[in-house]
């Protein structure tokens, strides 16, 4: 019982060490590196040129078949559900993706 318990706290010890180091690597840091090229860019297929929005301002309307997007501004996009941007928006942090969806429809700056 003894030697279970002490086998189980060095196994959970070894995990949380190898783990912890990715963990933290992952973790938002306002200090990273951003690339900051001022756009936006949007990936749909590997059969397709990615489509960069330089500069955008309001309301862009995504590819059809779009799969990910890709913040390169220093502002946070928003992603919307309709091509209009008219429904609330999910923050997409700069530096940051997000995949988008069949109900992904457009993208505005805040």
């Amino acid at each position: 019982m003894r030697r279970g318990a002490l086998t189980a706290a060095l196994t959970a010890g070894l995990v949380l060490g190898a783990v912890g180091p990715a963990l933290a690597q992952n973790a938002p840091d306002a200090n990273r590196d951003v690339p900051n090229t001022n756009q936006v860019v949007v990936f749909s297929s590997e059969l397709l040129p990615l489509q960069a929005y330089p500069d955008p301002r309001g309301c862009q309307q995504l590819p059809t078949i779009s799969h990910v997007l890709y913040n390169e501004t220093s502002r946070v996009v928003l992603l919307h559900a309709d091509p209009y941007c008219l429904t609330p928006g999910i923050a997409v942090q700069p530096g940051y993706g997000a995949h988008t969806s069949q109900a992904s429809g457009s993208f505005s700056i805040t």
